[in-house]
């Protein structure tokens, strides 16, 4: 299957300025939950301003991520600057977990012992949480289908909204009821959905960083249609990964038969055609050798057994 993400592409200063104004809204969003939980003494606010907060924080890093990111490669470094986004969904994610368990035990401590508190600035500053995430979670979606690093703070924005949907409910209940404890509850259970979210989103950078194969491209399938092209005896040491989000990248070493070592360009570019067209490889680094000469119980995946490289080394191909 093709590594064809088909996402719309937005014009990167237009994404800039949309990142802008999520960073200015969530700042003053956070400001102003953080001093209304300090006055209305709601746990479940200030637990929602941390996670404002840490949108913010998200936000500033993603930004100055894109900007770095597109950067040309240089000598310092030669695959270029992309991955610096995915370093940043990476802090993104960790710093969701952090919160995450943070306020699961500030809640339980107030759970313990639920102190007073003030219903209506609670649901008041709910409702303009809730107008503000919505507003960052709309200007960053269409974003986010092609970026792990906005996905990432598409997912903060999500969870915020649904959290302060939360803390509107629990402020009704409060001003309705006097029902103290559910604070600190919502506030485990927004801290619970975090981590659920951050969890189950941060294998994805992992694995990028980790140079792990792309998820969805088969090995398999693109071993096999090496293998099948004509002249080719088979291949060994596969490295296949994401030097970015959208890149994705192999090399490998070539066994071409007898009849075959003769035609090494044209195999060549039959391999690198179907690379691209089969499965969006656009960079590749194919190593030659003779069936005669080469490798022998090579491994499939990775680079085998070093002592065996000088020995058996034929033709290298570097052309990317």
């Amino acid at each position: 299957m093709p590594h064809d993400h088909g996402h719309a592409h937005i014009d990167p200063e237009s994404g800039d300025q949309r990142v802008a104004i999520a960073i200015w809204a969530n700042g003053l969003l956070t400001v102003a939950q953080i001093v209304g939980g300090i006055l209305s003494g709601s746990l479940a606010l200030i637990a929602d301003a941390l996670h404002n907060f840490s949108d913010m924080a998200s936000l500033v890093i993603a930004f100055a991520a894109r900007k770095i990111s597109r950067r040309p490669a240089d000598e310092q470094m030669t695959f270029g600057y992309g991955r610096v986004e995915i370093v940043a969904a990476l802090i993104n994610y960790t710093t969701l977990i952090l919160i995450g368990f943070y306020l699961i035990y500030e809640g339980g401590m107030r759970m313990i012992d639920p102190p007073a508190v003030a219903g209506w600035t609670v649901v008041i500053l709910g409702g303009i949480a809730l107008f503000i995430d919505t507003l960052t979670a709309m200007l960053t979606y269409s974003m986010q289908k092609g970026s792990v690093n906005i996905r990432a703070l598409f997912l903060h924005n999500l969870s915020d909204a649904l959290a302060s949907v939360a803390v509107i409910i629990g402020g009704s209940l409060i001003l309705l009821y006097d029902m103290r404890w559910v604070d600190p509850a919502i506030t485990i259970g927004i801290a619970l959905y975090i981590l659920y979210l951050a969890f189950t989103e941060i294998g994805g950078p992992i694995r990028t960083l980790m140079l792990g194969s792309p998820p969805d491209i088969a090995n398999e399938a693109v071993v096999e249609t090496m293998r099948g092209v004509d002249g080719v005896a088979d291949v060994h040491h596969v490295h296949l990964w994401q030097m970015q989000e959208q890149e994705a990248a192999l090399d490998c070493h070539v066994v071409l038969t007898a009849d075959g070592w003769g035609q090494i360009e044209k195999i060549k570019a039959a391999i690198k055609d179907q690379l691209k067209d089969d499965f969006g490889i656009g960079h590749s680094s194919l190593e030659f050798e003779h069936e005669d000469r080469a490798h022998e119980n090579a491994d499939l995946y990775g680079q085998g057994k070093p002592e065996e490289e000088e020995e058996n080394h034929v033709h290298r191909d570097t052309d990317r």
